[in-house]
């Protein structure tokens, strides 16, 4: 046997914190979770019949590589309609999730010696796929800049490497964990620095839909030439466990992403594709029901927490909430998640699993059942009102 069993690069990988936490705590006696991503919303009906139908119809066969045509074509007109894109169907890729799309888009860009910078606290899976494909990554913590990416904190970052070959900048917003999205006027002076310094900016905007105080602008209006766009069906339409995601972008970089998406999955199930496509034709108000929905839990678990002295991120997007743990609390976030999870049987998850900037924080999702989060806020508040 050779001398290294495995991938070096694999191998340095960690299971992710999230999924383990999540885990570790499901066997707690009466435990709430709000640890997950997950929306408690069942996917609408008419998807549903729409995936029947499907299967009724045999449509049990591969599809092409980027999906099934007529998805692609209503993929298009989608986000077009919805964030005034101009995308054509020939510049989609269907994929299995937003996170192959992810994957699939930064094993195209990324040559070994590259760089990726990754605004920080994120969801971190930006970070072990630039590594896995010989890339390496610059962390900028955003915490005193409102856990957002500034232009000028771009510049300077680039500036501060003048030897790394920087390839590629991360946005995500509205962000997993902070809930912060961007103004049209930050995205389009990042957009200026980007186009001058010739980057890709790989946009995950999977959060688009789910926005309360701020009209979503995607980067892709501002500079579509350098924009890889990733999107998908998971959050909007509560449709996680179908795993279809979108990439989207310029036909030079569709033309390069398709042999790698290719090579990774050969294409999506084909009957989650059909109810995609049910989605995107007929279910453009889907998300309309769950945003009230969603924004109704936001401000409930605002108002609770900040009671008993969480400061949070202002939280316009998504479905978390990043608040500072109190002062009268440990401010290791791992202590605090790990005795709240054991003695008040509430899970959440620790700032510090998305990076710098988030110790001393918590990850709290309240895509939860409304009568979860009221019982959870109770339980959190005594748990708090009750250290020294």
């Amino acid at each position: 046997m050779t001398k290294n069993k495995f991938n070096e690069k694999i191998e340095q990988i960690g299971i992710s914190d999230i999924r383990q936490f999540d885990s570790d705590t499901s066997d707690i006696p009466g435990i709430i979770k709000l640890t997950l991503g997950e929306p408690d919303f069942n996917t609408p009906e008419h998807i549903k019949k729409a995936a029947i139908k499907a299967i009724e119809d045999n449509q049990s066969h591969y599809s092409p590589n980027a999906g099934i045509p007529a998805l692609r074509e209503a993929v298009a007109t989608y986000y077009n309609e919805k964030f005034d894109l101009n995308y054509a169907a020939s510049q989609v890729v269907t994929t299995v999730g937003a996170t192959e799309a992810i994957a699939a888009s930064l094993q195209t860009v990324i040559n070994p010696g590259d760089t990726v910078i990754v605004p920080t606290p994120i969801f971190p899976i930006y970070i072990p796929i630039t590594k896995v494909n010989d890339g390496s990554v610059i962390l900028v913590d955003t915490s005193d800049d409102g856990f957002v990416l500034t232009a000028k904190r771009l510049e300077q970052v680039i500036d501060e490497h003048p030897l790394a070959r920087v390839k590629a900048v991360v946005l995500n917003y509205p962000s997993n964990p902070t809930g912060v999205t961007y103004t049209r006027k930050q995205i389009e002076e990042l957009a200026e620095v980007v186009r001058e310094r010739n980057l890709w900016v790989i946009s995950d905007e999977i959060y688009a839909e789910l926005t309360y105080t701020k009209k979503h602008f995607s980067i892709a209006r501002a500079i579509p030439e350098r924009t890889i766009l990733i999107t998908g069906l998971s959050k909007s339409h509560a449709m996680t466990g179908w795993r279809i995601g979108y990439i989207l972008g310029p036909q030079d970089f569709v033309d390069q992403v398709v042999k790698s998406h290719q090579n990774f999955v050969t294409a999506p199930t084909t009957i989650s594709q059909f109810a995609a496509l049910e989605a995107m034709i007929n279910g453009k108000n889907d998300s309309k029901t769950m945003l009230k929905e969603y924004g109704k839990r936001r401000d409930f678990m605002i108002k609770e927490l900040e009671e008993v002295g969480f400061k949070i991120a202002s939280p316009d997007g998504a479905f978390y909430i990043f608040a500072k743990i109190p002062a009268n609390c440990p401010q290791d976030s791992w202590k605090f998640v790990r005795a709240l999870a054991n003695e008040a049987h509430v899970a959440i998850i620790p700032g510090v699993s998305f990076g710098t900037g988030g110790d001393g924080y918590v990850r709290i999702s309240y895509a939860a059942s409304f009568e979860n989060l009221q019982e959870a806020a109770k339980r959190i508040k005594e748990y708090v009102k009750n250290r020294k």
